[in-house]
């Protein structure tokens, strides 16, 4: 069953600009960003994962802040 949504100008917009080629359909542009999402959030799950494991081994080196490196860099 096929059904219409309603969606704002300007999103309309920003889907027409992130259309590959005139044919492309929005639904194909949506199924894009969701899968998009779903890899970066098991991606990102991943990542957090590594993250807690390396810092539960003491394997992360120190972080510098902004102001530090700008101030070794001479800014």
């Amino acid at each position: 069953m096929e059904t219409t949504i309603q969606v704002s100008k300007d999103l309309l917009e920003k889907l027409q600009k992130m259309k590959m080629h005139n044919k492309e359909s929005y639904e194909d542009i949506i199924w894009d960003l969701i899968e998009d999402r779903m890899e970066l959030s098991e991606e990102t799950k991943k990542s957090i994962a590594e993250y807690e494991r390396d810092l539960k081994e003491g394997k992360l080196k120190s972080f510098k802040s902004l102001d530090q490196v700008k101030k070794e860099l001479g800014f």
